[in-house]
């Protein structure tokens, strides 16, 4: 079960919006947290086990993390975990179910660090729970606007 998840209506077709959400290299222009990411040039993407590297900030604060696509279904789901070297970080979802005006998109995330690291890097990051409900929000926001634009 997600630790957090929202939905947002989109008036474009699962399929484009599955598009634009699994070309990774875009994600900066959704999230207010990623910059941008790269896929790995041995596993490049949006198929199941495709690799990349995600470039992300927060303030001043900058790192980058590793992440994997674990599901890959074109118009349905797309889903990549994050890891920080070995260490497990979080689990990104997004479905996508068609409707009559076009789509329902949602976006979903479940935290997989363990508690010492979130203890860690809180003074830095602050409450990742509610860090990411502004983010998840602000990137939905930005995909329907740009879906909708087409």
């Amino acid at each position: 079960m997600p630790h957090l998840s929202e939905s947002v209506t989109v008036s474009a077709p699962a399929l484009a919006v599955y598009d634009l959400v699994s070309n990774l290299p875009r994600m900066g222009e959704w999230s207010p947290e990623c910059t941008r990411v790269t896929w790995s040039s041995r596993t490049p993407g949006p198929a199941t086990g495709a690799r990349f590297v995600g470039h992300n900030r927060v303030g001043a604060v900058r790192w980058f993390t590793f992440g994997r696509v674990v599901d890959a279904v074109p118009g349905q789901v797309f889903a990549f975990e994050i890891r920080f070297g070995p260490i497990p970080v979080s689990l990104w979802s997004y479905t996508f179910k068609p409707v009559d005006s076009g789509c329902e998109v949602t976006e979903s995330w479940i935290d997989h660090r363990p508690s010492v690291l979130r203890l860690l890097f809180r003074p830095l990051f602050g409450d990742r729970t509610r860090r990411n409900v502004d983010g998840i929000h602000t990137t939905l926001r930005r995909l329907k606007s740009a879906a909708e634009a087409g």
